[in-house]
């Protein structure tokens, strides 16, 4: 079966960790040590940003960067077409989610959708834009100057995007502050993580204290200052961000190899799909292949797995705005028409760090048989 999650750490790679692990149980710094500085340190400047901030997960990382932003009892756009997490900041810090459309060329927003979303709420102060699959949208760098020039505030939810790049400038480093997730199934994993990037020098030292029940750094006394949680990293998890990142560019290589040998296949069948070749870098952590209008996604699945190709979850199939967690948001299901048509119209061939041209191969037939 190929399958789409794969712990990408070799068998050398688990006894270090394994070593690892036993040195800093022995060494009784659990917590807030020397690999989690390491850490912070190498993301920061993988990503080219002053400050990165490591916390237990990127749910952690976008509450604290919403709540640093004043999101309170103001209007945050964020996307309908983004996981459950997104949207559940912006109310655990008392903001009010507006939803936002996608274009169905990149499963993301544009300029445009975020000015009609921004006419239909006038009160909005800030934007949650998520990278879906780890695309950037190709006008980014717009709405990053018209958020500016709006005095709307601009926050990364960068889950997907680790090392996605455009225009030479990588994901968390794009606006108001990024928020990378480190869950199993992402493209580098700590188990469970998550990371702040900011070029912000208080931001950052206020997003430490948050993660620490809102103690600030040794010069305030140890008091609690900000209302904050307990939020942290462990130091396995950070030394296991270490080794993953010391070769995630590799990893994400062999997944664009992947998606590489699949868009041929999809242009000789004309099957429409979400071109990333406008990036330097595309992460690969979701390859959007639309499927037919009206066809059954568990049918599909069910098809794939008959070929021994297990399909994952997409990105995704149910918009917020449907969930019924989030039936008391407001919205305009008028101004959401592609996301109801698209979100259940897609699939996700399983493409990981560990997939091979076999693979690969298997995956094209599959996609040939029931897509085309």
């Amino acid at each position: 079966m190929i399958r789409p999650f794969y712990l990408d750490l070799s068998a050398q790679e688990i006894k270090s960790i394994q070593k690892k692990l036993g040195e800093i149980l022995e060494s009784g710094t659990l917590i807030l040590g020397p690999y989690t500085e390491q850490f912070e340190s190498e993301f920061a400047s993988y990503t080219g940003c002053k400050h990165a901030v490591a916390l237990n997960s990127g749910t952690s990382a976008l509450e604290v960067l919403l709540d640093l932003k004043g999101a309170r009892g103001r209007e945050i756009a964020v996307p309908t077409n983004t996981n459950f997490a997104t949207v559940a900041a912006i109310l655990r810090v008392g903001g009010r989610p507006v939803f936002m459309d996608m274009t169905p060329s990149y499963f993301v927003p544009d300029l445009e959708i975020l000015k009609m979303t921004i006419r239909q709420y006038s009160n909005v102060a800030g934007v949650v834009w998520v990278h879906i699959g780890g695309i950037i949208a190709p006008d980014f760098e717009a709405v990053v100057e018209y958020c500016r020039s709006q005095g709307i505030f601009l926050i990364e939810d960068a889950a997907h995007a680790h090392g996605s790049k455009i225009n030479g400038t990588k994901a968390g480093n794009l606006a108001d502050g990024g928020a990378f997730s480190f869950f199993p199934t992402k493209v580098m994993t700590t188990i469970e993580g998550g990371m702040v990037t900011t070029n912000n020098q208080e931001e950052a030292a206020l997003v430490k204290s948050f993660r620490n029940q809102g103690k600030r750094a040794a010069s305030y006394g140890g008091m609690h200052y900000d209302l904050g949680n307990s939020w942290r990293i462990s130091e396995i998890a950070a030394y296991i961000g270490l080794v993953q990142l010391a070769k995630l560019d590799s990893m994400i290589a062999t997944r664009q190899r992947a998606v590489d040998q699949i868009v041929p296949v999809l242009l000789e069948q004309g099957i429409a799909f979400c071109d990333t070749s406008h990036m330097d870098q595309a992460s690969q952590y979701k390859f959007i292949v639309r499927s037919p209008e009206g066809s059954s996604l568990d049918a599909l699945k069910a098809k794939f797995l008959e070929s021994g190709v297990v399909l994952g979850g997409g990105v995704y199939e149910v918009p917020c705005h449907l969930q019924p967690v989030f039936q008391e948001v407001a919205c305009r299901r008028e101004d959401l028409a592609n996301a109801e048509r698209f979100c259940p119209a897609h699939i996700c061939p399983p493409i990981t760090s560990g997939t091979t041209s076999e693979d690969v191969s298997k995956i094209n037939a599959t996609i040939v048989k029931e897509l085309k």
